[in-house]
């Protein structure tokens, strides 16, 4: 029996990533319904011709749907909703405010509220096959140490609201294990396609490279703190391939999974790593940690360098995340996270050659 899929956050990265993979991997599909912002059509239409080009599908098995994940029944039309909640089989909750920076109320709002009215419609599908949540591995927040994949309730404070309210999304989430048929998906820091460096944004490491950039020409390139706390880069192809498996095998239903890179380098690896590909060069001398952070407080500085001050906490938190449960989970698919040294080169090389594609930056608040 074919599948009926429904994706929230289209035409984001994700959703449309998802959807080529699930077609790549052959799982039958009788319909898969994209739901957008309608401020977003313009971009969900282009978006879907460029689906339908890239894999080569008839275009009546994929379907725009306009709405809003925090209003009463996704604010979908009303025959709408009610075909797709008795339809959809398997449910990708995939939207959410990513920015590091984004003011609270906001944050809540798409990330809190927006998983609470989710749920709501969920609980009116009765053929619900799978509900997959993605999360991220820093609903740690300020944890350090061993973060294991079943762990979630903590006091130890978070880096920005992102993390706070991916936590309390996360809450309501475990709070429906014994309701919805769940997976939750917690990636670590997601970063380009591993064969060519594809990425759809320069944001989190990708700031490293927007500095060296800046100071490419500087004899000197420093080390800023110790750099001890590892740091969890894992390529978005195995995000994206892991994820499509998990959500189609019967044992993956109520567990919770860390995608994440099982053998991570430290920040001043990671650092020394990128400089040595970026530039050629070696980093000399170590400043202090503090240095960068209170230079980052001044806006044109961070502008000029090209960082988020959110971004440096990520450098500095000395927390692990355990994986055993995905590796477990995963062994039987030939599904593995590679090693950031295999695909660094590619990742620098697209990014050496789309520096100056300005929709690939964010802004620097």
């Amino acid at each position: 029996m074919a599948n009926t899929y429904v994706f929230t956050g289209f035409p984001g990265f994700l959703a449309s990533n998802l959807v080529k993979e699930i077609f790549f991997e052959g799982y039958p599909v009788e319909r898969i319904y994209l739901i957008h912002l309608p401020s977003m059509r313009p971009q969900a239409h282009e978006r879907l011709d460029e689906l339908a080009e890239e894999i080569y599908i008839d275009l009546d098995k994929l379907t725009l749907v306009e709405g809003d994940i925090t209003s009463d029944h996704l604010a979908l039309a009303e025959t709408v909703n009610t075909h797709m909640q008795k339809e959809v089989t398997h449910f990708f909750h995939l939207a959410a405010l990513y920015d590091l920076a984004a003011p609270l109320p906001d944050s809540w709002l798409v990330n809190v509220q927006g998983t609470r009215e989710v749920h709501r419609w969920l609980k009116q599908c009765p053929n619900l096959v799978r509900y997959i949540y993605f999360s991220t591995a820093y609903v740690s927040g300020k944890r350090e140490g061993t973060i294991l994949e079943h762990e979630l309730t903590h006091d130890k404070g978070f880096k920005n609201h992102y993390e706070y309210t991916k936590y309390e999304a996360e809450r309501l989430v475990e709070e429906e294990k014994e309701h919805l048929p769940l997976t939750v998906i917690r990636p670590g820091i997601t970063i380009g396609q591993s064969s060519s460096g594809e990425t759809l944004k320069f944001d989190g490491p990708y700031f490293i490279l927007n500095m060296l950039d800046r100071f490419r020409s500087s004899p000197l390139i420093p080390y800023f703190g110790d750099g001890k706390a590892k740091v969890n880069l894992v390529p978005q192809d195995y995000v994206l391939k892991a994820t499509s498996y998990l959500s189609h095998i019967p044992k993956a239903e109520g567990k919770t999974y860390h995608l994440t890179d099982p053998a991570p380098y430290t920040a001043r690896e990671i650092y020394k790593m990128f400089t040595e590909n970026f530039l050629n060069k070696q980093p000399k001398l170590t400043l202090p940690a503090a240095i960068a952070s209170q230079a980052l407080q001044i806006r044109s500085l961070r502008e000029w360098v090209g960082m988020q001050p959110e971004a440096v906490d990520y450098f500095f938190c000395e927390s692990e995340y355990d994986s055993s449960e995905a590796q477990k989970d995963l062994k039987t698919s030939g599904i593995t996270c590679p090693n950031l040294a295999s695909y660094l080169p590619a990742i620098i090389d697209y990014y050496e050659h789309h520096k100056q594609d300005k929709h690939k930056h964010i802004s620097f608040h």
